[in-house]
């Protein structure tokens, strides 16, 4: 497994890896590792012929009161990791590699980005266009692989693959659970016991709406009210939002049919999660 640092040397060893009309895969990361990633890297092995995971904490999707000083940084563990999975590249550039002085060139999907965790998080979607778009340009994939957990990321990411014609395939694998039905997260580590508990509250609310449906209730806003209702059991968690919406475009639709995404997003203490479910 090759460790590149610099955008020439993954230039380089990318360009070997899609010798012979070979498959590359890519699967994009800031690190901190666990199942939920690694599940995109066994994706990307059944796949393809070779496979690259990038580690960068991106700074231009955290805004300045966000826990990018804090973020978890585990890179040793990653790379014992991502070996075991037979990883063939990890791509782990600096800040000043994939951002030199006087870089002042960036991505932006107008209208699906301010939606969602775009309207929450004001520039956070220009920050990872840019950054995937340069790994898109330098890793050069034929495939790249991106978890349902972040559905928001991944409507403005198609977007920005058809808007801009890169000559790659998106593939969404499904979001990675624990028993309990906790979404794996990075930002999990920033839990308490007493919040991990209380982070149930999102899957629970999350259920209680399929199970609505089920029973044949299609309205948004009443299952709006549905999913509000089950996060006001756990007064310890403050809602972001809870949307009902197309999951291309992210637009609110005022009743559900086959494949509506349903979002939420909470602060379990200071730590923001999300999570989904497609219907």
């Amino acid at each position: 497994m090759l460790i590149a640092k610099t955008i020439a040397e993954a230039q380089s060893a990318c360009a070997r890896l899609r010798g012979d009309g070979r498959v590359l895969g890519l699967v994009p990361t800031m690190g901190a590792l666990h199942e939920g990633h690694l599940s995109l890297v066994r994706a990307a092995k059944a796949a393809c012929d070779a496979v690259a995971v990038s580690i960068f904490v991106n700074p231009t999707q955290f805004g300045p009161n966000e826990d990018f000083s804090k973020y978890p940084r585990t890179f040793a563990e990653d790379c014992a990791l991502l070996e075991r999975e037979g990883v063939d590249l990890i791509f782990a550039p600096t800040t000043d590699e994939m951002y030199p002085a006087g870089a002042s060139t960036f991505v932006l999907v107008e209208g699906v980005s301010d939606r969602l965790d775009g309207a929450s998080r004001p520039g956070h979607f220009r920050g990872v266009t840019t950054v995937v778009s340069k790994l898109f340009h330098n890793i050069g994939p034929n495939k790249a692989f991106f978890g349902q957990k972040d559905a928001a990321q991944v409507a403005v990411l198609r977007k920005m693959v058809n808007d801009l014609n890169f000559p790659l395939q998106m593939v969404v694998c499904p979001i990675v659970r624990e028993a309990d039905g906790l979404a794996l997260s990075s930002r999990n580590r920033y839990l308490s016991g007493e919040e991990r508990q209380r982070a149930l509250v999102l899957h629970r609310a999350l259920r209680q709406v399929k199970e609505a449906v089920a029973s044949g209730e299609t309205s948004s806003q009443a299952l709006i009210r549905i999913a509000r209702g089950v996060f006001t059991e756990e007064p310890g968690v403050r809602v972001d939002y809870v949307a009902i919406v197309n999951p291309d475009t992210l637009e609110d639709v005022t009743e559900v049919s086959h494949g509506t995404l349903v979002a939420v997003a909470a602060f379990v203490g200071t730590t923001r999660l999300i999570d989904n479910v497609v219907l």
